[in-house]
């Protein structure tokens, strides 16, 4: 089986690295690809989408595993154009993939499937925000487009507010694109994630990220600053009302859309005192959860993901290991605000953790810093004590100019 994996981060490398342990050893190619990435799969020699789909149509590649957003719905969207080319793609539509690229359309879909989750308004301009939020503080703002993790908001104060507004609609850092100003919800968060094949759905290893920057979950929100990931997460009434109010009817409610889908679908869910609300939509895994997953994986899970992007439901092909998984991040030197390259990393040959590349490249006999968030170390363990003390202690090794790390991942929140 030829199996090409779309994306450069640390969550294709953990899925790269799950794929190539199915039995069959399936033939694993990579688009566009890291240093890291590409020491367990092949280059795919390609600049754009249009080779990309010549080289997979040219290799008959049999199967294609969308790992980053931003391909399904970039152009004419990575899925419709593997369908047009008869190749097999793991991941959903564009159309669907709206779920994830607009806030506003996942709330209008939630809304009128009687999905659970906070209220929210669509403003268009900074004046109609600030209206918007009145006096309601804390108060939590949306970019409506892909924005990497940050576009995120959650403002204590006016100025917050202002600073954040100001972010979007004059200095646009995410680019053209309008806000949702939505209410804030309180209680503990989990990540849902499924796989979905038209009408039926797995519902896959729970997890939890830590998306602010700095112990405490204080600081900015970022892509995320780790994971922990467990069957024992989250206890069974809490998962089946998940299933129930939540995961069943968002997959009904696409059918009944129109909206076909065949991938990974996220949910994030904020454990409300009402209830699980959900927070927001991927159309792929999360990362940094996928990394803290993986791990836990067992079975084919290229046999999993080929039968399901031809409509074929084959879940006894996976199943997940009981215990642990912690990922600790090591983002660079003024992450999330911006990131520093070039910085020697030192350490990965003394730890005994899976290390996963999410912006390295390999320069000579040296791995450098180059982006944002830079590796995701992962332990695992019979018992969340030893999966997280591991992890830390294996995070402690590896160091470069300017680290940051969060020392609370998987202690807080848990």
């Amino acid at each position: 089986m030829k199996i090409a994996v779309i994306g450069k981060g640390g969550r294709e490398q953990a899925l790269v690295e799950t794929l190539a342990a199915s039995p069959g050893n399936p033939q694993l190619f990579s688009f566009p690809g890291s240093d890291a990435i590409l020491q367990t799969a092949q280059p795919i020699p390609a600049h754009d989408m249009d080779e990309l789909i010549s080289w997979m149509m040219a290799n008959k590649i049999d199967l294609c595993v969308a790992g980053e957003e931003s391909y399904l719905v970039k152009g004419e969207g990575l899925a419709n154009r593997c369908a047009a080319a008869g190749i097999p793609c793991w991941g959903p539509p564009k159309e669907s993939a709206q779920l994830e690229a607009s806030k506003e359309f996942a709330k209008k879909f939630m809304n009128r499937h009687g999905i659970p989750t906070g209220r929210a308004v669509a403003v268009q301009d900074r004046e109609t925000a600030l209206q918007a939020i009145g006096d309601r503080y804390p108060t939590v703002l949306k970019f409506d487009g892909l924005a990497a993790g940050k576009g995120v908001a959650v403002c204590a104060d006016a100025a917050q507010a202002e600073e954040f507004l100001d972010e979007v609609f004059t200095r646009k850092r995410f680019g053209e694109g309008h806000l949702l100003v939505e209410e804030y919800l309180t209680g503990p968060e989990i990540s849902i994630f499924a796989a979905v094949c038209d009408d039926n759905y797995l519902i896959l290893c729970p997890a939890r990220d830590y998306k602010r920057l700095k112990d405490g979950d204080e600081g900015p929100n970022t892509g995320g600053m780790g994971a922990v990931a467990s069957r024992r997460l989250t206890d069974g009434d809490t998962l089946r009302c998940i299933e129930q109010t939540i995961v069943a009817p968002t997959v009904a409610g696409l059918r009944k859309d129109h909206l076909p889908y065949r991938g990974f679908l996220y949910f994030g869910l904020m454990l409300t005192p009402e209830g699980p609300k959900v927070i927001e939509y991927n159309c792929r895994f999360g990362d940094p959860e996928c990394e803290a997953v993986m791990p836990l994986l067992h079975g084919d899970l290229a046999g999993f993901c080929m039968a399901g992007a031809r409509g074929e439901f084959k879940p006894e092909l996976i199943s997940f290991r009981e215990g642990w998984s912690v990922c600790c991040i090591l983002a660079s030197a003024g992450y999330p605000s911006s990131s520093h390259s070039g910085d020697t990393i030192h350490g990965l040959d003394d730890c005994a953790a899976r290390v996963f590349h999410c912006g390295t490249k390999r320069v000579g006999d040296e791995w450098q810093t180059a982006g944002g968030r830079v590796l995701a170390i992962v332990a695992t363990g019979d018992t969340l004590d030893a999966a997280r003390k591991a992890a830390h202690a294996e995070t402690a090794k590896i160091d470069f100019d300017g680290s940051q790390r969060r020392s609370d991942i998987a202690y807080r929140n848990v």
